[in-house]
């Protein structure tokens, strides 16, 4: 069937697959040792996925890479988190969300943690007698990929964030300076005095189709985006991964992944959506890194290569064009 022929739904569904497929087949040449663990399940309210996990490579201590498309009933709670209309209320709504998600902890602390997330949600009025959903009366698209590196090397941020620029050119000039702010004030643990969790990317969410940018354009730009990512980040990889390191620059790691794993915990929208509509737990949690440390009032050496990394997640820098 042609793309022409096919719903935007299935389109999209179809792309997120073979984005997975892409995607893990290329970490694994990278690593050259661990290959990705399959697991399929499915999800007794609708849909399903496909969770594949990778550990104990040559460079990937733990990662993920899932997809999902799943579907249901709004529920009060889901009301809640999306902010839906009030005009709403009164009527049972359908739901459905497909998307990829994937988080990446390497062994060595100069290789940065990499998160990326590209997904679409409708939103049908009543569903038919024969269980098939009713009228999209919503739909929109949101993403991003984000860089947390334990060591601030400047070429890896600049090459980062240049590609993602390039990116959003092809589609709009603005859309990069206002989805790497949006990154930027995202991805922040609020309860530690506005600390990033690292050095942004891009993020954007909601965009729903307009007479301008119709739903055909936010798939393209989702698509281009999603096909960025290996560009954007396995030749950091490839450059960082047999760096040597010490016992202290591992710690550092692991006080830093602390930092990830409250943000992921505590704020990350994701997160909060799978456990408030009953997703599965182990592909939500797959986020968090193997092995963390929480230490009182840890602070790095003033002007100490730590203390570098911490400067630029307090204050976020413009590194395009650096």
């Amino acid at each position: 069937m042609s793309n022409r022929n096919m719903s935007i739904k299935q389109q999209w569904i179809n792309y997120i697959y073979s984005l997975q497929d892409n995607i893990c087949k290329a970490l694994e040449l990278e690593d050259g040792k661990a290959t990705f663990q399959e697991d399929k399940w499915l999800r007794p309210e609708g849909g399903g996925g496909r969770t594949r996990v990778i550990a104990n490579g040559n460079v990937f201590e733990k990662g993920g890479v899932n997809v999902s498309a799943v579907e249901g009933v709004v529920t009060d709670a889901m009301r809640n988190q999306l902010k839906l209309s009030h005009d709403f209320n009164n009527n049972e709504l359908h739901w459905f969300a497909c998307g990829l998600s994937l988080v990446l902890h390497p062994i060595n602390p100069f290789v940065p943690t990499v998160h990326c997330n590209y997904r679409m949600f409708e939103l049908y009025d009543s569903a038919s007698d024969d269980g098939h959903e009713g009228a999209v009366i919503d739909r929109w698209f949101g993403g991003g990929t984000d860089l947390t590196p334990y060591y601030l090397i400047d070429e890896d941020a600049i090459h980062f964030h240049k590609t993602y620029k390039d990116v959003c050119d092809k589609f709009d000039s603005t859309f990069y300076p206002t989805f790497k702010k949006q990154c930027d004030d995202y991805f922040v643990n609020y309860h530690r005095n506005n600390e990033r969790r690292g050095i942004g990317g891009i993020f954007y969410d909601y965009q729903r189709p307009s007479e301008n940018k119709d739903v055909d354009f936010w798939v393209s730009f989702g698509q281009g985006c999603g096909n960025a990512f290996t560009e954007a980040y396995i030749p950091i990889v490839a450059k960082r991964k047999n760096s040597l390191f010490t016992e202290e620059n591992k710690h550092w790691q692991e006080i830093r992944r602390g930092r990830y794993t409250e943000f992921n915990l505590v704020h990350d929208r994701g997160t909060l959506f799978g456990l408030k509509t009953n997703g599965r737990i182990e592909s939500i949690l797959m986020s968090l890194p193997p092995t963390v440390r929480f230490e009182y009032n840890h602070q790095p050496v003033e002007g100490s290569e730590e203390d570098k990394l911490l400067q630029a997640c307090l204050n976020p820098k413009e590194w395009v064009g650096m």
